[in-house]
């Protein structure tokens, strides 16, 4: 199968804040990717409208999102159960898939981080790193039931390195690493579960790093 992949542009000062961070994205002419990948689609065929924009400045991997889904979800907060609200997601491998990192944030900005080699007995993030993410959503922070959404929401996120505390390069320029981005929400009236790159597994299950596609940061 081939494996989709995407060139990280450079941006070399960072955003002051995860607010700032669609302008730098914009200045620096970084396009939206699609995220259009129902894995699922004969138990979960509901398609919300998202894409993602990445770019990174050596020490840092900047991330926006745009979400359009008819139903929107905020209640978790840090380290609970982000992906049964309104969430996006970010994993990342830094060693060809053998260990990686989850990034999960839903849409009031309750972050989740967890590292290991699989779906079990992965090692969730402590409040101190969490607190490292910069985060900026448009819907605001306050906790919310589901509703019918108002129209698109945004999010957008600075990751430091320090964040990747089992490990991580020193500095982005050059490398390669292994990737997925996810939609998911699976306590909304309508479940799904989109991806970037294809995940062929007979159930759901974002947790499966051979399925990555490839980051090559400029």
């Amino acid at each position: 199968m081939s494996k989709p992949a995407i060139e990280v542009e450079f941006i070399a000062k960072r955003p002051s804040d995860a607010a700032g961070v669609a302008a730098a994205l914009d200045a620096a002419g970084v396009k939206p990717v699609t995220l259009d990948i129902a894995n699922w689609s004969d138990t979960y065929p509901y398609k919300p409208i998202v894409s993602f924009r990445l770019a990174h400045t050596g020490n840092s991997i900047l991330i926006s999102w745009n979400c359009d889904e008819d139903t929107v979800r905020g209640v978790a907060d840090d380290n609970g159960a982000v992906w049964e609200d309104s969430c996006v997601e970010f994993f990342i491998s830094f060693d060809g898939g053998e260990s990686y990192y989850n990034i999960e944030c839903n849409c009031r900005g309750g972050k989740l981080c967890g590292y290991g080699k699989g779906h079990e007995n992965r090692v969730r993030a402590a409040a101190n790193v969490l607190n490292r993410f910069d985060v900026a959503v448009s819907m605001g922070r306050d906790a919310f039931d589901t509703r019918k959404a108002e129209g698109p929401w945004q999010m957008s996120m600075i990751i430091p390195l320090s964040v990747f505390t089992h490990g991580a390069p020193a500095n982005l320029r050059g490398i390669t690493a292994d990737a997925n981005f996810y939609k998911c929400g699976d306590a909304l009236p309508r479940p799904h579960f989109l991806s970037w790159s294809k995940v062929e597994t007979p159930l759901p299950n974002f947790h499966r790093p051979e399925f990555f596609g490839h980051l090559h940061f400029k």
